[in-house]
């Protein structure tokens, strides 16, 4: 028996490889979760749909402004009558939004409009772009004729504007429609980042548009721009022009100009998003160190230089001369209130080779510290930094190895043990993210989604209530050592989207099963809407697949 066993098993395995699964019976468990219609990703804090539904015809329906207004609504508007309707917005010119009282007839059973009300006025300086501190709550009432939109701020309408335009889907006859629904919405973190790193490989400005594309689709707020790094130095400074010239890969082609940074500034403004550039220091600066002279470290063997280069030499003044003219233009380029600093991965061995640097270990009585010698390289820049009247961001080992920041500064937490480091930043009394569970780039096979799904900032060791507050978001992370304009849209979503729910939504929506059947409408939604959003959910299928440029 056991060789007849045997032989029906090669021929089954033989089988299964020349014609595939699709030759074996199938199981309900060979498939992915099975989409939703018309529900919403994140999952409001509050959510009551009712299975009264209504239609939405594209030739009636109007967006309707009936508070404050600006520019900023006003494209948010557009955008979202092209995303709903398509080419049809742009053909019809029955579809429109207008400020006032005017009402197209009504017929039951449909959403004739969406009035939009802004409470505050969207249109002052201080109030151009987001901030840590934006409101970004709204109430939504979808029914029949009419609906509304409420919110404090122009964010909160570009939030509430998503949602309205999530929980309409395609009836089985073509036509667009709606459930009743009510839903009183606020993210539960004020800061919901995706950093894309630019420098391992370079990034184009219409992929980093289209990212934040999806940024707004997924309610995330903050772009964590990895500019530079050790392999290039992309960002094109006008006081230091040569850094991008002789550091960037291949020239003005693979360099982000002063208007390519303004324009992706302001692309992202209009969508609610902040953007928090990214120069690390006083490691990952090799690529400075091609146009800058005696910034970098000369490593020693034998007591002679060996031709290599270590971290930023913290021991010389005309390194805090470069760093306060460099700085000061960035604050200038970037119009939010954070840089993110860096100060992850300072290599030592460099800087104990030399003997400027040890002589100078000497002069400041660090005897052999060398992160007291990294502690006051960063408290030299932090202070530079607040000249400027800019606040910071810094990688947790700035806080590991001792220095001391102001107590707004922000700590990303990002290694492993990450539970008892947001325990320790936050019991220090300083404001924590985390990222150490969501780095996308490092890829697994299957629904990974759902272990970053799974994650929480508040998983912390024995963190009271007033830790909690302290922990203010966290952001996914793409790095860019294997991703490029050929995959990086790809790779990233629809996986950030897990990060996305988990950052916006109640602490009690935690279960990933319960969650797959609106992520898999979810990534449909996303192809719709003309992003390669890879499958997450095993074999499935989009009704609208995505058909390529």
């Amino acid at each position: 028996m056991a060789a007849y066993t045997k032989v029906f098993m090669l021929i089954v395995l033989n089988f299964h490889c020349v014609f595939g699964n699709s030759q074996l019976p199938l199981q309900d468990d060979f498939h992915g979760a099975k989409p939703t219609r018309g529900e919403p990703w994140p999952l409001p804090q509050s959510y009551t749909p009712s299975a009264e539904t209504f239609s939405l015809n594209y030739l009636s329906f109007e967006f309707r402004v009936t508070g404050s207004t600006c520019d900023t609504l006003t494209a948010a508007i557009r955008r979202y009558e092209e995303l709903i309707f398509g080419e049809r917005s742009k053909i019809d010119n029955r579809l429109k939004f207008f400020s006032g009282s005017q009402r197209f007839s009504s017929a039951d059973g449909s959403v004739n409009s969406l009035s939009v009300h802004v409470q505050e006025a969207c249109d002052t300086t201080e109030n151009k772009y987001p901030a840590l501190e934006s409101n970004e709550a709204y109430n939504l009432t979808v029914a029949s004729p009419d609906s509304q939109l409420v919110s404090n701020t122009v964010w909160g309408a570009m939030r509430g504007l998503e949602t309205f335009s999530q929980l309409i889907y395609e009836g089985l006859d073509g036509q667009f429609e709606m459930n009743k629904t009510v839903i009183q919405d606020f993210p539960r973190f004020k800061y919901r980042g995706l950093l894309l790193d630019s420098s391992r490989h370079f990034l184009s400005v219409d992929i980093l548009k289209k990212n934040l594309d999806a940024m707004a689709y997924n309610k995330f707020n903050v772009f964590h721009w990895h500019i530079v790094d050790d392999q290039s130095f992309p960002y094109e400074s006008v006081l230091f022009p040569e850094m991008s010239a002789m550091g960037s890969y291949f020239g003005l082609s693979h360099t982000y100009t002063q208007a390519n940074i303004k324009d992706v500034v302001e692309y992202a403004r209009l969508r609610g998003i902040r953007v928090i550039p990214e120069f690390d220091t006083p490691g990952h600066t090799q690529s400075w160190g091609k146009a800058i002279q005696n910034l970098l470290t000369k490593c020693y063997t034998s007591g002679k230089p060996n031709g290599n280069f270590g971290p930023i030499d913290p021991s010389v003044n005309s390194t805090y001369d470069f760093l306060k003219k460099f700085f000061g233009e960035v604050a200038e380029v970037f119009p939010d209130h954070y840089i993110h600093l860096g100060g992850d991965e300072v290599s030592f061995s460099c800087w104990q080779s030399n003997p400027q640097i040890t002589d100078f270990m000497k002069k400041m009585s660090f005897g052999s510290n060398y992160a007291q010698l990294e502690q006051y390289y960063m408290q030299n820049l932090l202070s530079i930094i607040n000249s400027l009247n800019k606040g910071y961001l810094i990688w947790q080992e700035v806080i590991d190895n001792g220095a001391t920041v102001r107590p707004d500064t922000i700590v990303e937490v990002w290694k492993g043990g990450y539970q008892k480091e947001l325990a320790k930043v936050t019991k220090l009394g300083y404001h924590a993210l985390l990222s150490s569970c969501w780095y996308l780039n490092l890829i697994a096979y299957g629904s990974d989604w759902k272990r970053y799904y799974a994650c929480d900032p508040w998983d912390m060791v024995n963190g009271t209530q007033q830790q909690l507050d302290l922990v203010i978001g966290g952001e996914a992370c793409m790095w860019g050592e294997y991703v490029d304009n050929t995959n990086v849209i790809s790779r990233t979503w629809p996986r950030a989207a897990a990060v996305g729910e988990r950052l916006w939504s109640n602490k009690d929506v935690r279960d990933g099963t319960k969650a797959a059947p609106r992520m898999a409408e979810h990534r449909c939604r996303l192809i719709s809407r003309g992003f390669q959003a890879e499958p997450i959910n095993g074999p499935d299928f989009c009704e609208h697949e995505y058909r390529g440029v």
